[in-house]
């Protein structure tokens, strides 16, 4: 069991440096705690549980860092929240199959795009908050919200590409926006995964902590390298995504 607890904390560590820098973190550790032996539901709520302090402990210090935009933020957090309520809802009585395909589709076009665009996203060229473009954030964050509560795969690249298209935001600044509305979206899940009783903290809380120190780590990162350090991260991350869906379909 020891053991065990010991590979799920260094895979939480790994995820969490990797996800607190360009999202994706999902990927190492819901397998990491299939592997562990866990049942299916209680795979989600424990990850979800850990990986909550994970986003918790990034948001904190993106936030210090002053990267974070609350004057957008505040428009966009209770629509995050609405979202993810709506999805946990919805995810009961939807075939989640059918999503497979199109997320498949749009994850790989991010990847593939963002990789080939050669200056996407490494310089800032936001230029103000307008109605428009406010808009367009609040259907972004309610829309990734319910699309996170009801399913998760790639929530994190879809908001970093977001940001960067719809505000004109470098990397950096939309990692900072994009991991406070993630965690918006995991905490909403997370108290229903408790309520319902599926999470296991015996595992989940030594996991919660390393992946407090892999996020901090990471966050620490990104900030001291910026853009052009996160930019091949988010790419491989957005196509590993693509490429496990793509072995899930198949």
């Amino acid at each position: 069991m020891l053991t065990t607890i010991a590979l799920l904390c260094i895979a939480g560590f790994i995820a969490s440096f990797v996800d607190s820098i360009a999202g994706g973190g999902g990927l190492i550790s819901v397998p990491a705690f299939m592997l562990a032996g866990l049942p299916p539901h209680m795979v989600l709520g424990t990850n979800k549980f850990s990986a909550t302090a994970g986003s918790f402990t990034s948001s904190l210090q993106f936030i210090k860092s002053g990267k974070s935009n609350f004057k957008l933020l505040k428009y966009l957090i209770p629509f995050t929240l609405l979202g993810s309520m709506l999805g946990v809802k919805a995810v009961l009585n939807i075939d989640q199959k059918y999503l497979n395909t199109l997320v498949l589709i749009l994850i790989m076009f991010i990847g593939i795009y963002t990789l080939f665009s050669k200056s996407l996203g490494l310089e800032d060229k936001f230029k103000g908050l307008t109605k428009i473009n406010v808009l367009c954030g609040i259907i972004l964050a309610f829309s990734l919200g319910f699309y996170d509560g009801f399913f998760g795969p790639g929530t994190g690249s879809f908001l970093v590409f977001g940001f960067i298209n719809v505000f004109g935001f470098n990397f950096v600044t939309s990692s900072a926006n994009s991991k406070i509305l993630n965690f918006i979206s995991n905490i909403t899940a997370l108290i229903l995964f408790a309520i319902s009783g599926k999470i296991n903290y015996m595992i989940g809380l030594p996991v919660a902590v390393s992946m407090i120190i892999g996020a901090k780590l990471g966050t620490t990162v990104a900030l001291n390298n910026g853009s052009r350090l996160i930019k091949p991260i988010f790419v491989t991350m957005s196509l590993a995504v693509a490429l496990k869906m793509l072995i899930v379909i198949f």
